[in-house]
């Protein structure tokens, strides 16, 4: 019976930890939290940006309707994150080019 004890016993032992590690890396990226590209427009301007966006695209068709869902603007936090990081990446190769896919920050608990 020992034998068999400490075989099974092995393995309950080895399954907790790996639910431990599991559990500590969650937590990790649980402090990171991403920045979003856009946010949406105010109110003030919504009616402002639905104008001159159907007008645009009306173009020549006068007669068309249009329905705007959703009014976007670029984040101006994400905006000056993303131009400092590719102007210093840039500095080194100036003829490359850069796209950044996401901009996260550290949240403060």
């Amino acid at each position: 019976m020992g034998l068999f004890e400490r075989l099974f016993n092995k393995e309950k032992a080895e399954m907790k930890t790996d639910k431990q590690l599991l559990s500590s890396t969650i937590e990790k990226k649980d402090e990171w939290q991403e920045i979003a590209g856009y946010i949406p427009v105010d109110r003030t301007e919504y009616q402002f940006v639905s104008l001159i966006a159907t007008a645009i695209a009306a173009g020549d068709h006068p007669e068309s309707e249009f329905v705007i869902k959703r009014i976007s603007k670029r984040n101006p936090e994400a905006q000056l994150v993303s131009v400092i990081a590719t102007s210093i990446a840039s500095a080194d190769h100036t003829a490359s080019q850069f796209v950044i896919r996401s901009i996260k920050e550290k949240s403060t608990n």
